[in-house]
């Protein structure tokens, strides 16, 4: 696929966002604009995940959060037309979501499998000529310790990985293929210092394995 000209909408957290990059020009989907010509909206947002949030009683609602899930902007802040669509969340539902993980039944967007359900199959429907990408998610330094869930990372990357199969989604495995994983200190200290968040360098990674994965659609 020739990316030049493509209208590409990203949806994301906070590495879509841009933390972690020293200035707003050197975040992947910036960095990602600039080598292939696309014309890029980054529809990121720090914090946010895939799933809605529980009101639980002794839940402290955080609306920056809370109220923007991924369901949420795609269904009322993204803007109409795209030739693709690139989904990079989970990372933020391991951490630090409330919702239950869920089971392969679900397809409603209160626990995580249910969301990623409801997620893709709104995607296509509001985008139903764009080429749809999701990008799982990386590794970060807490991965292996497992959440209140009783779920690790690498538990969400299944769920995303099957879940967009089951949609015709095109995977780009970061948490396989890319190689930022700061559990290694050395690692770490080059691609993503706070354990979580790309550097300059961790973000023109991301940007370089994109732009080639698009190329071979």
């Amino acid at each position: 696929m020739t990316i030049k000209n493509l209208t590409v909408r990203f949806l994301g957290d906070s590495i879509t966002q841009g933390v972690g990059a020293s200035e707003q020009k050197y975040r992947y989907t910036d960095v990602f604009e600039a080598k292939t010509g696309a014309e890029v909206s980054n529809h990121g947002i720090s914090g946010t995940r895939i799933a809605r949030q529980q009101k639980y009683p002794d839940y402290k609602w955080n609306p920056a959060w809370d109220d923007n899930d991924f369901i949420y902007r795609l269904e009322n802040r993204m803007e109409e037309g795209a030739d693709v669509i690139v989904i990079f969340g989970g990372t933020n539902d391991f951490g630090h979501g409330n919702a239950p993980f869920g089971e392969e039944s679900d397809r409603e967007p209160d626990s995580f499998i249910g969301a990623c359900h409801y997620l893709f199959a709104n995607t296509v429907i509001k985008y139903p000529e764009a080429r749809h990408i999701v990008m799982t998610p990386l590794h970060r330094e807490t991965e292996d310790a497992p959440n209140s869930k009783g779920k690790v990372l690498s538990d969400y990357v299944r769920a995303i990985k099957d879940i967009a199969a089951v949609y015709g989604f095109d995977v780009l495995d970061l948490f396989e293929k890319c190689p930022i994983d700061p559990r290694d200190p050395a690692n770490k200290e080059r691609y993503a210092p706070d354990g979580l968040h790309p550097s300059d360098e961790g973000h023109r990674l991301i940007a370089d394995m994109l732009a080639r994965f698009i190329e071979t659609l």
